[in-house]
């Protein structure tokens, strides 16, 4: 019987077991937005996970909305994360780059020449963005002209040849959480009369642009995809969410992708306040390997793995705070709480300092 703890593979890559780290931002990254010693001890301290999916990394300048991200577009950083790379392969894990581009979700302060952010139609998020002088509204971002969407297309598939030349195993592209590929599919957020936006086909034409040109760079057996179907995260929603999310995945399938990450419900809620949306009939729908990811424990996960509802299962805040989740979940032995205060801030503290179970 296929359980958590059975190996699989996702295309080109060989999954010890089906236990996946998340995606989890954590601003450590050093001078540059490179990636320092120090991320690579985290990582390698994770590397007992069947799959360790990176924080999200921006795939050129205008990307990034947070400080100390680290990015995938310079040698200094493809250089910083080769060491990564080589620490956790030699623990014996594997790794994926997730690749980001946030869209509207920063600020001039941190973009090239303050610049404004870019998104599909010049709609201002509600909130606040940290700068790193301080928080400062969100400013209206400015409509990409069509005439810029092929280089933002080439962008992402050189980010991911700068993810392999850093020994990455495969990337995962970042289409969910209201960042730019998401805020393309959304019809909150995408107001375009172009190609690109009105019907559910061309809101989720980039994003299908986007897949095929990472896929011919690198390979589609190396290549995974995150999706958020109803989150709310930065101020993003759409009208139909099953059926434009429904249409995604059918149109993915030709791709024969290695796996697709789903976020299910809204972020930090708890189910019971959760979005209605109907996960089974996406996985139904997608013919390829399954990821489900937020809140699950060991017994919701194994129950999930071993119905066939997933094929893995991700990990947020267990793995940042227990970096030996594999085996504490074998023995059945108590977790360490993650440390809140400690999640974007305070260097090796609540970040390479959580005690493994021979502690």
């Amino acid at each position: 019987m296929i359980d958590l703890f059975s190996a699989a593979r996702f295309g080109a890559i060989d999954l010890a077991n089906r236990v996946v780290m998340s995606s989890l931002t954590r601003n450590r990254a050093g001078a540059g937005n490179v990636p320092t010693p120090l991320i690579a001890e985290y990582y390698r301290q994770r590397a007992s996970a069947g799959l360790i999916l990176t924080e999200a990394t921006p795939i050129c300048a205008e990307g990034h909305g947070y400080p100390r991200t680290p990015g995938i577009h310079t040698p200094e950083q493809i250089a910083g994360w080769k060491r990564v790379t080589d620490a956790v392969h030699g623990a014996r894990g594997k790794i994926a780059l997730q690749l980001w581009h946030v869209g509207r979700i920063s600020h001039p302060d941190l973009q090239p020449g303050g610049a404004l952010p870019v998104a599909p139609s010049a709609i201002r998020p509600a909130g606040q963005v940290f700068t790193g002088q301080g928080m400062k509204d969100y400013v209206t971002p400015r409509a990409l002209e069509l005439s810029e969407i092929p280089a933002l297309v080439a962008s992402y598939a050189q980010a991911s040849r700068n993810a392999m030349e850093a020994g990455f195993d495969g990337v995962e592209i970042h289409a969910g959480n209201g960042y730019l590929l998401d805020q393309f599919l959304r019809s909150s957020t995408n107001r375009r009369t172009d190609a690109y936006g009105g019907s559910k086909e061309n809101r989720t034409r980039l994003l299908l642009e986007v897949m095929e040109a990472v896929c011919a760079a690198i390979g589609n057996d190396r290549v995974g995809l995150r999706l958020s179907p109803v989150t709310t995260f930065n101020d993003i929603s759409d009208d139909h969410p099953q059926e434009t999310f429904d249409y995604v995945v059918t149109q993915l399938n030709p791709l024969k992708l290695a796996f697709v990450d789903v976020l299910q419900g809204t972020g930090g809620a708890p189910r019971d306040q959760w979005v209605p949306f109907d996960y089974e009939r996406l996985r139904a729908l997608y013919a390829g390997n399954f990821i489900r990811n937020n809140g699950y424990d060991l017994n919701t996960a194994q129950q999930a793995v071993t119905s066939g509802a997933a094929d893995a299962i991700a990990f947020g805040r267990l793995l940042l705070a227990n970096p030996d989740l594999v085996e504490r979940f074998r023995r059945g032995a108590p977790l360490n709480p993650p440390d809140f205060a400690t999640f974007y801030t305070g260097e090796e503290k609540g970040y390479t300092d959580y005690p493994f179970l021979a502690e």
